[in-house]
């Protein structure tokens, strides 16, 4: 036979586990270049190498990821399969080995040898491996029942050493490296031997299989009788009297007390069921303990009334002062929505809202809310969750289900009247396990929430009582069907006077004590606590301001501990020294060239300023946008072109020269709508050259007839301006009622200047312009 078989074969690379010779087996081919080796093989004699892959999923080269030797086989039938692939039909007739790669593209292509198998030892010693291979896979047959009649009677047929050690081991359950083994064994002995040994192996490991299922077996009949005798026993202590199961006098006093409150009647007859079956149960059996789980939640629950608390409003604002420096609108709105609630204990009122930059104090006003009612807290982020589960809970059917975060809560506070604060509502998003959005719609909602309904409780529970607050960095990404339901009040950032209180009051203290500290290890000035502020953290919170003086307090701590020496008074040069190189300046913040100018933006982190610049470049007429612009500010941007151009009308200019308008710090994304006047003002600096006025900052959405539209988050880009030093402020006249609102102190040290159309914007920063209008 091996006279006939060519030198030179296509290669087929093969998966998991190699085909053994003297076996006609199907084999599926995936859609690629091997297609082509089966092709190329079926014009010929139709033969065809099977090789094993050393790793199945490697990057490496097929023609580097397979070993050496194979079995040959020949194409009986194929079969085109619709996505591409084939099913062949292959008869393997003997082992061969790779001596050299003829070809690697497009199809695999080898130069081969057929190695002679040779005995290796005396025919005596074959025969006696030959016989023990017999017993012992006969030994396997009788213990597994996977074998079949058919694998049994074939084994009984072979009769040479080599087959039957290639059959015997084509239907054990190895290891792939252990099949290659007995491939790459061309002496019968070596592979006879190769064989008995993975035979015993396995024989061994069906004899323990078997030892631990009949241990199983016994383990379950021991648990029927223990369960027979139970029963046998709660029917003796019933005629008794005695001995009943405390956890089902548990349940009995659950049901009494439900019934007694009263509640729905819904409620009274699914839990009376539920104990019913609970009494029915094999406590072995998985339902008893969901059913166990499932009335321990509902005991746990606080079906009861709460309890009427008196609502002192003097208390409250004193809370609120001891703990929130000025916010006094916001204050003002929190003791209005406590009054209503004195006069009007069944009022169910509205779910506030609080939307700010991070670290103004969301949380901690929720808090101090609790503790101004008397009630409990609870507080869990719905930032990040994308599963409706979370908020309304998993239905009973399912493993490991659970009940949502609102039931859980009421659990823990066993009060119906609990404060809950829904942390980061802006950061819920919809997933594939459905829109947690969509779930609070109901939660939130006081016309429908007295009947909530839990998938896992899934009973009536009144959550009309719970007082919900809501946090948020921006209210738009909040669906407004959502927001409708909320009663928004805003915080904006703390202005450098604030901070400077706040630190003294409130922070001073706090970080002394953290890090272990004396508060009078050493002192600062007001103006060194300013300078602290501005140049090392201009954020609209007081995070970064805690941290950054956490860090200057443990230089201290260091040096104490060391006893090092240091200063008692902590001035500038010592803030350089403990802080590095203040990241914040204010030099840069001031438009000093012509295409300059300063705008107001508002982000999630509160209000900041943008310095934007415009430089004329060889061109016709375009504008080249940089600095990571959203959609919005590059329609501002092409909106302040069309206006400048039509403003100027000096057609010559923008014939030959087009507009780069630049945003620095790119790598920071920024859109917005307010920022037209400020790019027009930048663009109007450079076509005709002039410097705009010192100290102006300028905020206002342009319209291509040079109307100033209004904008929002005002009192957030009149706070980033102080921070950086801006003296003048131009805003749009429609703002005027927001403006009113804004408390004086925040607007104090600052001029305002109200426009409606852009001409009065130039008459402002370009005081000797006599404007260029056509």
């Amino acid at each position: 036979m091996e006279d006939s078989l060519p030198k030179q074969i296509f290669l087929l690379p093969i998966k998991v586990r190699p085909v053994f010779p003297g076996i006609i087996t199907p084999l599926i081919v995936p859609p690629g270049r091997f297609i082509q080796s089966i092709e190329e093989s079926s014009k010929g004699a139709g033969f065809l190498g099977l090789i094993l892959l050393k790793e199945d999923e490697s990057d490496l080269p097929s023609e580097d990821n397979i070993f050496q030797i194979g079995v040959v086989a020949r194409i009986l039938k194929k079969i085109n399969l619709p996505d591409g692939g084939m099913n062949i039909l292959v008869n393997t007739i003997q082992r061969f080995k790779i001596n050299s790669i003829h070809t690697k593209e497009p199809v695999l292509m080898a130069n081969v040898s057929y190695p002679e198998e040779e005995l290796g030892t005396s025919k005596n010693n074959i025969k006696a491996l030959m016989r023990t291979l017999l017993i012992l896979t006969k030994e396997l047959a009788q213990n597994n029942p996977l074998f079949t009649e058919d694998m049994k009677l074939t084994m009984m047929n072979v009769n040479e050493p080599a087959k039957m050690a290639d059959f015997v081991c084509s239907i054990l359950n190895l290891e792939k490296e252990e099949y290659q083994s007995v491939i790459e064994a061309i002496q019968i002995n070596d592979r006879l031997e190769k064989v008995l040994l993975f035979l015993k192996k396995e024989i061994e490991l069906v004899v323990l299989q078997k030892k631990i299922q009949e241990q199983i077996n016994d383990k379950i009949d021991n648990q029927q009788r223990q369960f027979f005798l139970r029963e046998q026993l709660k029917a003796i202590q019933q005629e008794l009297g005695t001995g009943e199961d405390k956890t089902e006098i548990k349940y009995e006093k659950l049901l009494e007390r439900l019934k007694s409150i009263p509640v729905a009647e819904e409620i009274i007859t699914e839990v009376d069921r539920e104990i019913d079956k609970f009494k029915n149960s094999d406590p072995i059996s998985s339902d008893y303990n969901v059913i166990r789980n499932y009335l321990d939640l509902v005991d746990a629950l606080p079906w009861e009334k709460p309890k009427e608390k008196e609502v002192n409003l003097l208390h409250a604002k004193k809370i609120l002062n001891r703990d929130h420096h000025k916010l006094e609108d916001v204050k003002e709105r929190i003791l209005e929505f406590l009054a209503v609630h004195k006069l009007n204990p069944k009022s169910k009122g509205s779910i506030l809202c609080l939307v700010g930059p991070p670290g103004v104090g969301k949380t901690s006003i929720a808090k101090s809310v609790a503790e101004a009612l008397g009630r409990k807290f609870y507080r869990f982020s719905v930032g990040g969750v994308r599963d409706e589960a979370e908020i309304k809970g998993h239905r009973r059917t399912y493993i490991g289900a659970m009940p949502g975060k609102l039931i859980s809560a009421l659990k823990i506070t066993k009060e119906r009247d609990a404060v809950i604060l829904l942390d980061e509502i802006d950061k819920m998003s919809q997933g594939f396990q459905g829109d947690p959005q969509a779930a609070l719609l109901e939660v939130l909602d006081p016309e429908q929430n007295s009947n909530f309904r839990d998938h896992y409780l899934d009973l009536p529970f009144d959550l009309s009582d719970v007082l919900f607050i809501a946090t948020a960095n921006t209210f738009e990404p909040i669906p407004r069907v959502l927001l409708d339901r909320m009663e928004v009040i805003q915080l904006s950032g703390y202005i450098t006077e604030e901070k400077v209180q706040i630190f003294q009051k409130y922070l001073w203290k706090k970080i002394f004590e953290k890090n272990g500290l004396n508060p009078n290890s050493f002192s600062m000035k007001k103006e060194t606590v300013a300078l602290l502020i501005n140049s090392y953290s201009r954020e609209s919170g007081l995070r970064g301001l805690e941290k950054t003086f956490d860090k200057l307090v443990r230089k201290i701590a260091l040096k104490q501990v060391l006893k090092e020496k240091y200063s008692k008074e902590i001035r500038e040069k010592d803030l350089v020294e403990y802080l590095g190189t203040p990241p914040f300046v204010d030099d840069r913040m001031t438009p000093k060239v012509p295409g300059t100018a300063l705008g107001l933006a508002w982000t999630n982190a509160g209000g900041s300023t943008l310095l934007i610049e415009a430089v004329l470049i060889p061109g016709k007429g375009g504008i080249t946008l940089t600095g990571q612009m959203g959609k919005m500010m590059e329609e501002s941007a092409n909106i302040a072109l069309s206006f400048v151009k039509n403003y100027i009308n000096n057609d010559v200019l923008f014939d030959k020269k087009a507009i780069h308008l630049h945003v620095p710090d790119g790598a920071t994304p920024k859109d917005g709508p307010s920022a037209g006047i400020t790019m027009a003002t930048a663009i109007l600096s450079l076509v005709t050259g002039q410097v705009i006025a010192p100290g102006f900052g300028m905020t206002g959405e342009l319209t291509l007839t040079g109307e100033v539209l209004a904008i929002g988050g005002l009192r957030e880009k009149i706070v980033a301006a102080k921070r950086v030093g801006i003296k003048k402020i131009i805003f749009p006249k429609d703002n005027e009622r927001a403006f009113q609102e804004i408390p004086d102190y925040v607007k104090k040290g600052v001029s305002f200047y109200p426009v409606t159309r852009f001409e009065e914007v130039e008459k402002l920063v370009f005081p000797k312009s006599k404007g260029k209008k056509k």
